[in-house]
């Protein structure tokens, strides 16, 4: 049995694929309408897919050949048995329906060079979408009969490059003076606000002030309390809105303010109304970031991201830069969400172990490894 996916400008043009490839036994099992979405402007027109079978039982089976007429009771029992039959295909195409749905759709296949390109990019959990969008982008390039491994990877890194063009990489903006810190469990959001917060204080000479709303964890508290006295600033704890105002109040001489707040599990809704609620509390300028671990998986960081995106996420935080060598998911938000990226952390040291990003240490992250594949 074959099964496969034909992708066609039209319904008349996918039939014709498909009895090329398959003949006209082929039995069609689905078929949907596409329109791709992409950064670079391609493949903007609707696209028909087509899932079609191929069954080489019912290509081999000889011409039937007449047979003696039948008792009424052999009818019934063949009759039987053809229905049985029939639900088991039955069955079986739905089955295999369901296993299709559920399987991405290459929009066209690569030669080997740039296939070579597109599998590295998916090994680094780069969305197959954007991916195939890079690829082909680097496809519709003038010579790319001639295409060599060495033009290759330059075409590919003024893709990636061009993918962050229009990221903003800005981080904290001088006017701001709240400066807030938003993010799951575990991916080290006490200790980047501390790096941030002595570059404030070092670099940029700011007075600066701690506030925490991470009440859930002692371990948290006790973390930034240590990290205030050894920067020499204050710390307030709060547990509520009005505690939180009463902080910004008694905090109003200091330049920049840095809130922590409690890291929890971010697919409980609950806990990003009480966020939004706590955030919105500022009346002078502000900014929220997002701290996200390089660590976790590209479709959780996707969906993070997504969680907390109505909270007004100006830029995000990657952290853990040093604990991996997959580095799809900044790819991915930049280029789907055009999220702004403000830095990234790769160690423990505070002050130090702060970057901070742009087009070409991106670049330079996303292709570290594609001499080796």
């Amino acid at each position: 049995m074959k099964i496969k996916k034909f992708v066609a400008n039209s319904m008349p043009e996918a039939m014709k694929q498909i009895k090329e490839k398959l003949g006209n036994d082929a039995v069609i099992l689905n078929s949907k309408e596409i329109k791709p979405s992409g950064i670079f402007g391609l493949f903007r027109r609707k696209k028909i897919e087509v899932t079609a079978m191929l069954d080489d039982d019912a290509v081999r089976k000889p011409p039937r050949k007449k047979e003696p007429p039948k008792t009424a009771g052999m009818t019934i029992q063949t009759k039987a048995k053809e229905n049985l039959n029939e639900k088991r295909i039955l069955d079986e195409i739905k089955y295999l329906q369901s296993l299709l749905a559920n399987q991405p759709v290459r929009k066209q296949p690569f030669p080997p060079l740039l296939e070579n390109v597109y599998e590295y990019l998916i090994e680094q959990e780069v969305d197959e979408d954007v991916a195939e969008e890079i690829v082909a982008s680097i496809q519709h390039e003038d010579g790319v009969e001639t295409l060599d491994r060495e033009t290759v990877e330059r075409l590919l890194r003024k893709k990636i490059h061009d993918a962050f063009r229009d990221i903003p990489f800005d981080g904290i903006h001088e006017q701001t003076k709240v400066v807030q810190f938003v993010g799951p469990t575990g991916v080290g959001k006490t200790t980047t606000i501390a790096k941030i917060a002595a570059n404030s204080l070092l670099k940029e000479k700011k007075s600066v002030a701690f506030i925490t709303a991470d009440t859930y964890r002692i371990a948290a508290i006790e973390q930034l309390k240590t990290y205030a006295k050894i920067l020499d600033v204050p710390l307030e704890v709060i547990y509520s809105t009005d505690d939180y105002k009463k902080a910004l109040v008694k905090f109003a001489n200091y330049e920049r303010i840095f809130v922590d707040t409690a890291g929890r599990n971010f697919r409980q809704d609950h806990f990003v109304e009480e966020l939004r609620e706590l955030i919105t509390t500022p009346r002078v300028p502000s900014q929220t970031f997002l701290v996200l671990a390089l660590t976790a998986k590209a479709r959780d960081i996707e969906d993070i991201y997504q969680q907390f995106k109505p909270l007004g996420i100006e830029q995000v935080i990657f952290t853990k830069l040093d604990e991996t060598e997959t580095y799809g998911s900044i790819l991915n938000l930049a280029a789907k969400e055009k999220v702004g990226i403000s830095y990234m952390t790769n160690g423990q040291n505070v002050p130090d172990d702060l970057l901070t990003p742009n087009e070409n240490i991106l670049s330079d992250l996303l292709l570290r490894r594609y001499q080796d594949a």
